[in-house]
């Protein structure tokens, strides 16, 4: 039997873990939810629960990978068999390639926006209103720049753990890193910027309230990716002699950077233009184009920043699609590459109602919503937090707390009082918070 595959170094492991949580949620969904939650408070609390509440399920999820070495489903199996456990597993696979399904329908729009750009298409005088409009509502371009960003995906899974995904996410993390210092530097050079280095850092306490700190704690929930098994299944290719708390906080602390970065390019730009922060879902898509076009070199600017958008949403997608391949493969690599096509061509299929969802199939609802925003809404919503809190319980009720601190303290520089600390928090403070989450999304609470 072939040996597992595994990260070959701890920084690459680091890269690809942080490149699966930097996605969509830090640099599109943070700035618009910041925007219309008062900034910097809703930054503070968002600070606040990524350390106490997603830190602490994310080292729960590497808990249980390094602890098996096998993938989410396979993983419930070995510390729980016969149980009902591996359907936690099973339903992290599920959700993980419908999560992929419309994800990549976003990494289509980056795609069509990056080839407009380099076009010359976009200028000042482009109503971006009708320009989104336009692009989500055609059938045509919106199915082939999704099936573009899918075999992007799909090309670098089927190299595999190494050559594929740490190799891949070597690469772009650092890239991101430097392009978004570049952007930061030329959105704080702008007249009247630090009006939205001010809306971003200095809270305005009248937005302290229950809303804004739910709003802020799902946030921190989307932004790690915890909840569907995929730091499981990365942290089943690590090492025993890994240090996984310093692992999971680095993971944490990276996301809290991107999205500091995220806010320090839009704000001040979207402030010294006069816009208006508070703009929704449309901030990326509309705003921000609109923003960059009154710039000078703003086309280059705005193509660099969608460059980095679209490594982001590579890397969340990589991590996202080897969850699924992993599964069927029950990570044999002889199998990767015709599972990693096979995957990636279903994905892609279900993904076409949610392509389709703002042009010719806009009509079609399921509860009130669109396809597209219903399947957002069933894995976002509601499969991320309940395997969360599944993971939660598994970790501090069903497993023992001796075979827990065995596997979390091997390698690592974590007291035992430290530890009783987190064991605490993913017992009891990340459940609670989480069933507030699931309570609102239903609109329950």
């Amino acid at each position: 039997m072939k040996k597992q595959e595994q990260w070959s170094s701890k920084i690459g492991f680091i890269l690809a873990a942080a490149g699966s949580a930097i996605g969509l949620g830090a640099i599109w969904k943070f700035p618009y939810m910041a925007g219309t939650n008062g900034g910097g408070v809703f930054f503070l609390l968002f600070i606040l629960f990524t350390v106490l509440i997603g830190a602490p399920i994310l080292l729960a999820e590497f808990f249980i990978g390094r602890r098996t070495q096998k993938d989410a489903v396979s993983s419930f199996k070995m510390l729980a068999p016969g149980s009902f456990w591996p359907a936690v597993g099973i339903v992290g696979v599920i959700a993980a390639f419908i999560i992929l399904s419309f994800y990549s329908v976003v990494g289509g729009w980056v795609l069509s926006y990056m080839w407009r750009t380099a076009a010359g298409m976009l200028n000042g005088g482009t109503d971006f209103t009708a320009l989104f409009g336009e692009i989500i509502a055609d059938p045509v371009e919106v199915l082939i720049a999704q099936a573009l960003f899918m075999v992007m995906t799909i090309f670098v899974v089927q190299g595999g753990v190494q050559k594929g995904i740490e190799r891949a996410s070597t690469f772009m993390m650092p890239a991101l890193f430097i392009l978004f210092i570049a952007l930061v530097v030329r959105s704080l050079t702008l007249p009247g910027a630090m009006e939205g280095v001010k809306f971003l850092l200095s809270p305005d306490w009248s937005y302290l309230n229950g809303a804004t700190a739910l709003t802020a704690l799902g946030q921190a929930f989307f932004a790690l990716s915890i909840g569907v098994s995929v730091m499981v299944t990365y942290a089943s290719y690590l090492d025993k002699k890994e240090d996984l708390t310093r692992s999971a906080f680095s993971v944490a602390g990276l996301n809290i950077f991107i999205s500091l970065l995220a806010g320090l390019v839009i704000f001040p730009a979207v402030f010294a233009l006069g816009f208006e922060p508070g703009q929704g879902p449309g901030l990326v898509f509309v705003v921000l184009p609109a923003v960059f076009s009154q710039m000078p070199f703003g086309s280059l600017f705005f193509f660099v920043f969608l460059v980095l958008l679209l490594f982001a949403t590579l890397t969340s997608a990589f991590s996202i699609l080897e969850i699924v391949v992993a599964a069927v493969t029950k990570q044999k690599s002889e199998k990767r590459k015709k599972a990693a096509w096979l995957s990636g061509l279903a994905i892609f299929i279900a993904g076409i109602p949610s392509a389709l969802s703002f042009g010719v199939m806009s009509q079609v609802t399921i509860f009130g919503k669109s396809f597209f925003d219903f399947v957002d809404f069933l894995t976002s919503s509601i499969a991320m937090p309940l395997g969360a809190l599944f993971i939660a319980f598994f970790t501090g009720f069903w497993m023992k707390k001796t075979e827990v601190q065995e596997e979390v303290l091997r390698g690592s520089s974590m007291s035992s009082g430290l530890f009783n600390v987190w064991y605490m928090l993913v017992k009891f403070a990340a459940p609670a918070a989480i069933l507030f989450i699931l309570l609102q999304s239903l609109g329950l609470f």
